[in-house]
């Protein structure tokens, strides 16, 4: 059986985070797959490694107070390296406490190996959702 596109992955990535399903959205990761969030908030790590850490990580954001409303990748480009793609990602989040909605943009670059995750690097601004938490942050 022929392994999963990266869009296979990509679009079961999305049917994931909008079920809420932590367990399954992990399980689309490698044993050893690497979550990197270069630009994390304050608090949240910027880096997961291995299945159970990315799992337990998911698990609790999917009990926060974010509900993930609508995530859709707008652009998906390929690479010479065919395991390498970039996602252009469009989210609609609602803090559940006050029913603000917030849309979120990011860069995401991914290695995906035989169908699964090895590694996602998510390009995300953290102010975006400081700004509707309504805490502050430092200028630069």
């Amino acid at each position: 059986m022929p392994s999963a596109t990266p869009a296979d992955v990509l679009a079961r990535r999305r049917r994931l985070i909008l079920s809420r399903d932590a367990d399954g959205f992990a399980d689309l990761f490698a044993p050893d797959g690497v979550i990197e969030l270069p630009f994390a908030a304050p608090g949240a790590p910027a880096r997961l490694e291995g299945r159970e850490a990315i799992r337990e990580y998911s698990r609790h954001f999917a009990a926060s107070l974010l509900h993930v409303e609508d995530f859709e990748v707008t652009e998906l480009y390929q690479t010479q390296d065919p395991e390498v793609v970039i996602v252009e990602m469009r989210a609609k989040v609602t803090l559940t406490t006050t029913g603000q909605s917030l849309a979120a943009t990011s860069i995401q670059v991914l290695r995906i190996r035989q169908g699964q995750i090895v590694l996602f690097r998510d390009f995300a601004n953290p102010r975006v959702l400081e700004d509707v938490i309504g805490e502050p942050h430092a200028e630069s």
